[in-house]
């Protein structure tokens, strides 16, 4: 009996895991796996199998658990399913996709067990695989109508964004943009256009569009029969549904709508006054958007699109309203911000450049400045196309005579308005510009343009007298700099460099000076004195005066320094300049420097990489912090070695550290090693600064002795030869070649080259000329090569004159032609 007194059953009932535990496990509701730790199935029950299709043999012993995924399963499995069940010994209910045998995939929840052994190593994993494939399409329904509802509510949001845009939008353009922006995400639009009337011209504008290319995008007479004109002169919503019914009324938007693939297209006029009376309303453009499909609209859907046409054309209404103020508060914004502009650069040429860049696009697609300043006068234009140059100068001519300005109108021919630019009653010159159609004739517009010509021709007039004073001041500072350095003596060679502050009408503080203190002893210098003005210049002037002063045979640099250190005690505006200081012994090529707070020089020998001079350094003049006594440095250089002293504009730049310019500076000279000295500093300063650096830039070059061999490569210009003559020259002399050995071999030389450049390179301006010289005891000989193609009737290397001149002045002549053409040439020293 049970305890409830009814008869006891319990005795009776079999549970089926007593009966077969292996049939449970078989024909569970669910798949179970077991796996070793890697993965590799070692038993599967029969549920998972039907599930899957597979069979025992396929799975056990060959497959892993994760090889049966999808791909991005697997990726899920390796990051994230396998390190937690690692972590936690359990992971429960995550989403994978299994990949039946037929290779439909199964959705799955899956919950897995890592079971360690005695050590805690992982001995075995346990695997729970549920059937998710009604729950996914569940969840899928579920997703499917929160994007319904989601985008119901996206649409709302959006319609609530664009009257709130069309309200805050004070100009009729951004009232446009608002309104283009609306049916793309509202109505799912594949894209959308908007047209405004202009009531003066009579036209439907084409202001903006989404997508330019999907039909006749463009301006058009109201009076026009296409459906965008027709909208608008009824001032109706009209739905074009089918590509049909499109063929039947408007047959330029049928053949539109077929080529850009558009199926539906709304034609939304954006209008004012009153909904209920069709009289009252007053168009004020249309609203063009497409769909790819074809679309129905409902009921509620054109109520809410003619509430946009409406809402649309109240705030066009109101933009217009404003646009004169806006307008007028534009133009004087203009001129503030051209004026400011313009007074940014002193330069004419760059103030007449910045005037068109202002001009140009903001309020003309087309401007031009003409100057009479200089033989040739001043021309800057900005835009596009130019118009007729023929009618453009005969108008400019008329301004410039009359003083008065011609305004375009429609059908002049010409297009442009030209005003004269006038400065205490003379025309300085005419500014000519095209502007859009419907602004050419508003008096408004006139009276602005009148405004921007007084400013320009003032600007423009201050510019060309900063000129002018600017070249009386760079006049004065090159009349402050050290006179002609020494030359003619063949045991050295000096070339400097001055290149001003391009912006800075005031003479700077940065010199050079060279000087023999004795017959056997060479000065060079450069320094930097603080400050600008005519007090830096003044300073310049007298320390340099000291240094001629102090330097002696027996003094050397450091007491050299000492003494101007002694120096700026009387005068202070000397205090903190940097120098350095060099001597030359002509006799033993000893060098001996020193630098005051100056930048390293730096030293090219015949063999090597550049070097910087680093040692004998000390602060600036008549500096009191810190160590104030003065040291020199002594070294011997190899003949034909280089010495490049400069000031601190070369190799400083904002925003790059220093050593940078260093590594540029000593890249470039070495590359100029075998570049001829005359002509050197000046290349090194274009090529680092360029000609509008807004520092002083000041450059020494010393070559020391004569180099046995001369080596030099020269561009395929004839420009180069000049300054190869002037370096051979001084190397011949150097080595006390008689004149008229001299002056044969220059000639030779000469030619060789010129026919090189003529010949070998005439297609190619980047070739490159090798020129070497040796000398011998009793001979000069020349070789001269190149790299190009030589072209020409006959066979001949050298043609004409020039093989003839070099045959009379040589002693003797070889040609080699292989890889372009080599040129040798032997003179023999006091014969002809």
């Amino acid at each position: 009996m049970s305890e409830s007194g009814g008869p006891d059953v319990t005795q009776e009932l079999r549970l089926p895991w007593d009966d077969d535990p292996e049939d449970l496990y078989e024909h569970a509701p669910c798949g179970y796996l077991t796996t070793l730790p890697d993965g590799t199935i070692v038993r599967v029950n029969e549920t998972f199998l039907s599930w899957t299709g597979y069979s025992r043999t396929d799975l056990i012993g060959h497959r892993r658990f994760r090889d049966l995924l999808t791909p991005g399963c697997q990726v899920y499995h390796e990051t994230h399913f396998a390190p937690l069940l690692t972590m936690q010994n359990e992971v429960h209910e995550i989403a994978l996709d299994v990949v039946r045998r037929d290779g439909r995939k199964l959705h799955t929840l899956v919950n897995a067990v890592l079971e360690r052994g005695p050590g805690g190593s992982p001995r075995i994993i346990r695997t729970m695989v549920f059937d998710a494939t009604e729950r996914r399409s569940y969840e899928r329904e579920l997703l499917a109508a929160r994007h319904v509802a989601e985008a119901a509510e996206r649409r709302i949001r959006v319609l609530q964004q664009i009257v709130a845009d069309l309200a805050a939008a004070p100009t009729e353009a951004e009232v446009a943009e608002a309104v283009l922006r609306a049916p793309e995400p509202a109505f799912q639009a594949a894209s959308s256009s908007i047209y405004l009337v202009d009531p003066d011209r009579d036209l439907l504008v084409a202001v903006a569009s989404t997508d330019p290319t999907t039909g006749n995008w463009e301006d058009m007479p109201c009076s026009s029969e296409r459906a965008v004109a027709e909208v608008a002169r009824r001032g109706d919503l009209h739905v074009i549904g089918t590509l049909a019914e499109a063929e039947e009324h408007f047959p330029d938007l049928a053949e539109s709508m077929r080529a850009s693939g558009r199926n539906t297209v709304v034609l939304l006029p954006l209008t004012t006054g009153p909904a209920d009376d069709q009289n009252g309303i007053n168009v004020l453009g249309v609203l063009a958007f497409s769909f790819r499909t074809e679309r129905t609209l409902d009921d509620g859907e054109l109520r809410v699109i003619r509430l946009l046409g409406q809402q649309a054309g109240q705030a066009l209404d109101r933009a217009r309203l404003y646009d004169d103020a806006r307008r007028r508060e534009e133009r004087a914004h203009f001129l503030a911000r051209t004026t400011r502009s313009l007074e940014e650069e002193h330069r004419l040429l760059q103030r007449a450049r910045r005037l068109v860049e202002r001009v140009v696009p903001e309020i003309a697609d087309w401007a031009t400045v003409r100057l009479q300043v200089g033989p040739a006068g001043l021309v800057e234009d900005a835009g596009g196309p130019a118009p007729d140059p023929e009618r453009l100068a005969a108008r400019i001519a008329e301004v410039i005579d009359s003083a008065e300005p011609v305004h375009a109108t429609d059908g002049d021919g010409l297009g442009c308005t030209v005003l004269p630019l006038t400065v205490r009653g003379r025309v300085l010159g005419t500014l000519a510009l095209r502007m859009a159609p419907d602004r050419r004739g508003a008096e408004a517009e006139r009276l602005f343009l009148a405004d921007l010509a007084d400013r320009a021709g003032l600007a423009l007039e201050n510019a060309r007298l900063y000129e002018q004073e600017r070249a009386i001041a760079r006049t004065l500072q090159r009349s402050l700099l050290a006179g002609d350095v020494p030359g003619g003596d063949p045991r050295f060679a000096v070339e400097t460099y001055y290149q001003a502050a391009a912006q800075d009408l005031e003479v700077g503080g940065d010199w050079f000076d060279a000087f023999q203190i004795t017959p056997n002893k060479l000065a060079v210098v450069v320094g930097d004195v603080v400050g600008r003005g005519i007090d830096a210049a003044t300073t310049m002037g007298q320390l340099r005066s000291a240094i001629r002063a102090l330097a002696s045979a027996e003094n050397g640099p450091a007491r050299l320094l000492e003494g101007l250190d002694r120096f700026c005690d009387r005068v202070d505006s000397a205090r903190m300049a940097t120098v350095v200081y060099a001597e030359v012994d002509l006799l033993s090529a000893e060098l001996s420097y020193a630098c005051a707070g100056h930048l390293p020089p730096l030293l090219h020998e015949p063999a090597g990489s550049p070097q910087y001079l680093l040692q004998a350094r000390s602060a600036p003049l008549g500096s009191r912090a810190g160590d104030r006594r003065r040291t020199e440095h002594r070294v011997r250089l190899a003949s034909g070695s280089r010495l490049l002293l400069y000031t601190d504009g070369l190799v400083e730049r904002r925003g790059r550290p220093i050593d940078r310019g260093f590594e540029v500076l000593a890249r470039e000279y070495a590359r100029r090693r075998d570049a001829p000295l005359k002509g050197l500093t000046a290349g090194i300063a274009d090529t680092m600064v360029g000609r509008d650096h807004a520092d002083d830039v000041c450059l020494l070059c010393l070559t020391l002795g004569t180099e046995e061999r001369l080596e030099r490569s020269i561009g395929a210009d004839p420009l180069q030869i000049a300054l190869l003559r002037a370096d051979l020259r001084g190397w011949l002399v150097g080595h006390a070649v008689d004149p008229e050995c001299v002056n044969a071999v220059l000639l030779a030389c000469s030619e060789a080259v010129a026919n090189a450049i003529e010949h070998g390179y005439r297609d190619d301006p980047f070739g490159v000329v090798d020129v070497a010289a040796t000398i011998s005891a009793d001979a000069v000989e020349v070789r001269v090569s190149d790299r190009g193609s030589w072209r020409g009737p006959g066979t001949d290397v050298v043609r004409g004159r020039g093989l003839q001149l070099i045959e009379d002045a040589m002693d003797e002549v070889f040609f080699d032609r292989g890889e372009g053409t080599t040129v040798t040439m032997r003179r023999h020293r006091g014969a002809s």
